[in-house]
């Protein structure tokens, strides 16, 4: 059975919402860098940029963070931004739904081998079933979900949605 949690325009404000807290939480900063792990993390990111380009000047980067989230131990992480581009700068790293824990501990833990200014997260769900200690400092909206329980992201072009299957 498929519950829809989330419609287009909820997600649309959500994103919106979001972008305003990272920048009050960056305001001085000249350069912002998104950091989205590829899949709907990476679309969630882009959609906050643009939505951060509204509202400020700083320079937005986009970083992609690439992972195998079934084994991001062995597989390791990559970004597509070298480490000296996004060396001193504010950090939000970016994922669509916060299940375990573990895909945002190993990107946060891959960030931290570089001295950043400060590294943030954010996601669109938040299913508050951690395994790790990790948070998200920006977050969408928090679901108390059963474990057997599946939440899906959807980023259709004009049909975006959260669903749990």
């Amino acid at each position: 059975m498929e519950n829809r949690i989330l419609t287009h325009q909820q997600i649309q404000y959500k994103i919106r919402r979001m972008a305003y807290q990272i920048y009050e939480s960056n305001v001085e900063e000249p350069v912002i860098v998104l950091a989205g792990i590829r899949g709907g993390g990476l679309e969630l990111t882009k959609k906050i940029k643009a939505a951060l380009e509204q509202i400020t000047d700083a320079d937005i980067l986009l970083c992609q963070v690439e992972m195998d989230k079934k084994d991001p131990l062995t597989s390791g992480v990559t970004t597509s931004l070298k480490p000296e581009q996004y060396a001193g700068q504010s950090v939000v790293i970016i994922d669509d739904v916060l299940n375990s824990g573990s895909t945002l501990i190993y990107a946060v833990h891959h960030f931290l081998k570089t001295p950043t200014k400060q590294i943030k997260t954010a996601v669109l769900v938040n299913r508050n079933h951690k395994r790790y200690p990790v948070k998200a400092d920006f977050k969408g909206v928090s679901l108390s979900t059963s474990l057997h329980e599946h939440v899906r992201v959807d980023f259709a072009p004009r049909n975006h949605g959260v669903y749990l299957d």
